[in-house]
């Protein structure tokens, strides 16, 4: 079973920083693509950033040049570094990854919650 665990989430003012982390049960390198998405209730879930197994990334227009996605192979962990938070950006974060992540997802983590105070 392929399992990814997100941790890191939690309560932050505007313009804190916070980095979520994703741990997975084996190598990350069997994933072409791994990322994360966030959902808010209401609204369609939104890719946030993803990267791809030769380390391009990619990073929705709301985050950029806010948040960095990076890796770890050796641990087996994916992060996403979050910084200057706005309460826009409160949402519950899921880990994902797969084939082509930025598509379809194949595997997901059960989320984080992020919630940013104004």
């Amino acid at each position: 079973q392929v399992q990814l665990v997100e941790s890191g989430g939690g309560l932050v003012e505007a313009g804190g920083s916070l980095r979520l982390s994703c741990a997975a049960s084996g190598s990350i390198f069997r994933f072409n693509t791994m990322g994360w998405y966030r959902r808010t209730p209401g609204k369609q879930r939104e890719l946030v950033a993803g990267i791809i197994r030769a380390g391009s990334t990619n990073y929705s227009d709301s985050v950029k040049g806010r948040f960095t996605i990076s890796r770890d192979n050796a641990k087996d962990t994916v992060y996403l570094q979050m910084n200057s938070l706005k309460p826009e950006d409160t949402a519950v974060y899921y880990c994902a990854a797969g084939t082509w992540i930025y598509s379809s997802p194949d595997y997901w983590g059960h989320g984080t919650q992020v919630t940013v105070s104004s």
